[in-house]
């Protein structure tokens, strides 16, 4: 008598082969499903190179006096009646049927596949993943991102999951750090706004991406230094301008949509203070004694790029911020082009707030007094139309102990008072903008700002009549 055998209970989450091959073969389908659906600009090419094939053989049939068509005919009736004595007609047709769509299936999906080996051998994203997603993405809205810092290249990294018809406008006022110093000793515009912009647009490899924003911790002449900063002021010498090196740099790190500067002309901010005093340089306003009154810079009309304001004549949306209010922001609206270009345009024009006071920038300012501030710029500047009426500010923080280190240093959270904004004609969007993720510092969250963003321009777009 044989002994029993005691079969072993599956262990949860276990899979056998069998259910491995299914589960493998309904993804197989939903895939081959999914080249179905419409605006892949797929099917319609193939559809054109059938048509063109049939027409090609129908031309050279007619050349040859129509006997191949004759001969292909006669082939295919002898075929079809030696099949049919073999095997009844309900079995044949059903398995030839399938042979034939097998055929077609293994041709197509073996195509398929070069291609996406020859496009992206190192990339896990299935080709029709990367149609889709380009496809949702190059039907994305037209948005004008203007700022600088890091403030600019936060938002941009969360855009890029909507729409890739972005352009950042970028200030080019930096004095300071690696970007002063290749602006003072080789004379070109700084670089390290831009870069940052160009990062956060990359599609290409992540390692070319860091490799870009790599900053040199040793060297002499090379600390503090990074290599994107290097290889743009590089650039700027080769290619003769600012605006050359950013086209080419856009190409090597194959970015979704494109970087302009504000303008190429050589700009230094000044500030005057509500002590009398006045102040030069972008990295001294930053941390101004007093508070600012107004700013403005030399030359005082620097010319904007036309790329610039064409991508503001076409935008959808136009969105100011986040960024240092007197450092990344207002400084591109010293370019009385780019302010001229934004009062003219019909698009929703949207201020995103900081979350956080700035200790000598922004010191006791709520976001009414963020827009005061740029009111009362552009009334120096002799507009006197409001440029951006609806404003998108952080819910309330409340009284968590990174807010309480925040304090220590001096900042504060920025208020917002919605009722009185909107008393006073502003549009008013309340989110949480620095994300769900626990982090050591209080700064916007690419996602949720983008996803804020996204969520204005939807209900802007439902209250346009159509």
């Amino acid at each position: 008598m044989r002994p029993l055998r005691h079969r072993r209970k599956p262990r949860p989450g276990w899979v056998g082969r069998g259910d491995l091959r299914q589960q493998d073969l309904v993804s197989r389908s939903r895939r081959a499903a999914r080249w179905l659906q419409p605006g892949l600009v797929v099917k319609r090419w193939m559809l054109t190179s059938g048509i063109g094939l049939l027409l090609a053989l129908l031309g050279a049939a007619v050349w040859a006096d129509l006997q191949p068509i004759y001969w292909l005919l006669q082939s295919i009736s002898w075929l079809l009646q030696t099949i049919t004595q073999v095997l009844p007609r309900s079995i044949t047709g059903p398995l030839v049927l399938l042979i034939g769509g097998g055929l077609i299936w293994l041709g197509q999906s073996r195509s398929f596949g070069s291609i996406q080996q020859a496009l992206a051998p190192e990339k896990d994203t299935l080709l029709v993943d990367a149609l889709v997603a380009k496809r949702r993405l190059n039907r994305g809205p037209a948005i004008v991102a203007i700022g600088g810092g890091t403030g600019l290249s936060t938002l941009l990294s969360g855009l890029k999951r909507y729409s890739s018809n972005l352009t950042a406008i970028v200030t080019v006022a930096d004095d300071g750090g690696s970007s002063g110093v290749l602006r003072r000793e080789l004379g070109v515009l700084p670089p390290g706004d831009i870069r940052n912009c160009l990062a956060a647009l990359a599609t290409e490899e992540p390692l070319l991406t860091r490799l870009f924003q790599y900053r040199f911790r040793a060297g002499t002449g090379l600390e503090g230094h990074s290599f994107g900063n290097l290889f743009l002021s590089a650039l700027t010498a080769i290619t003769g301008s600012l605006e050359s090196a950013i086209t080419a740099s856009s190409r090597v790190l194959a970015v979704q949509g494109q970087v302009v500067p504000a303008t190429t002309a050589d700009v230094k901010l000044w500030a005057e203070l509500e002590d009398g005093s006045r102040i030069e340089g972008e990295s001294q306003i930053g941390h101004a004694p007093s508070p600012i009154v107004r700013l403005g810079c030399t030359p005082e009309r620097p010319p904007a790029l036309p790329r610039a304001l064409e991508a503001i004549a076409n935008a959808d949306l136009i969105v100011l911020g986040p960024g240092s209010l007197y450092t990344s922001l207002l400084p591109n609206l010293l370019v009385p082009e780019l302010v001229s270009a934004i009062s003219r345009s019909k698009a929703p024009r949207l201020y995103i707030c900081n979350l956080m006071t700035q200790p000598g920038e922004t010191d006791g300012l709520d976001v009414e007094g963020h827009l005061r501030a740029i009111e009362a710029q552009l009334a120096s500047l002799g507009v006197q139309q409001r440029l951006f009426n609806c404003v998108l500010a952080q819910e309330d923080l409340g009284r968590g102990v990174l807010v309480e280190h925040y304090r220590q240093r001096g900042a504060e959270p920025v208020v917002c008072n919605g009722r009185r904004l909107r008393s006073q004609g502003y549009e008013v969007m309340e989110a949480p903008m620095q994300g769900a993720r626990p982090s050591a510092t209080l700064r916007h969250d690419p996602r949720s700002v983008a996803l804020a963003v996204m969520r204005f321009y939807k209900r802007q777009r439902r209250q346009q009549p159509q």
